[in-house]
């Protein structure tokens, strides 16, 4: 009789805990905070997973902290996610190999960031576009998309046009993080 009903509670916790909604973790969304405000991503693992799963594992790590937006071309996009700011570095992980899918890159698209040449060599350098950008479609990984806080992209210092969008005294992230994670 012990042993039946414990089986039965038991059976009504774990009903009531698969009930329960999934947490803002569990949903992939990751929030990214600069002076002007909050962007809101919704990462895309469904498109990338090793490329999400590597940039929440960073944002946990509190990698992106103070990391700069070193290359912004007006029109274009804003890229970040190099330590040393100059767009030829990444994290101490080992580059990641592509996962290009048919999601175009439009306006708010995040993608991955790679070298010229080499499409297995994204890291930990990610960009944001701010207008359709179909030369890029199937030539980098699209990881995410911005779902609030656009505006926020759009106040991103831009750099010079003569010298590819690398920004003197550039805006930085303050913070990154993955929801439900937000220390």
């Amino acid at each position: 009789m012990k042993f039946t009903r414990r089986l039965i509670l038991a059976a009504a916790a774990a009903a009531a805990l698969s009930a329960m909604p999934a947490s803002a973790a569990d949903d992939h969304t990751l929030y990214l905070d600069t002076k002007d405000g909050r962007v809101t991503i919704k990462l895309r693992p469904d498109l990338a997973p090793k490329h999400v799963e590597r940039i929440e594992k960073l944002a946990k790590e509190h990698f992106y902290d103070g990391i700069a937006f070193h290359r912004v071309i007006d029109g274009f996009m804003a890229q970040a996610g190099d330590p040393t700011g100059t767009g030829m570095s990444g994290s101490r992980y080992l580059d990641l190999k592509a996962e290009f899918s048919n999601t175009p890159f439009k306006r708010g698209v995040l993608g991955m960031a790679r070298q010229p040449g080499d499409n297995d060599s994204a890291n930990s350098q990610f960009f944001i576009v701010y207008a359709d950008a179909p030369q890029l479609n199937g030539k980098y990984t699209v990881f995410g998309e911005v779902v609030s806080g656009m505006d926020v992209v759009d106040k991103i210092k831009k750099g010079s046009k003569s010298n590819n969008g690398m920004v003197d005294d550039p805006d930085k992230i303050i913070k990154m993080r993955v929801a439900g994670d937000e220390s």
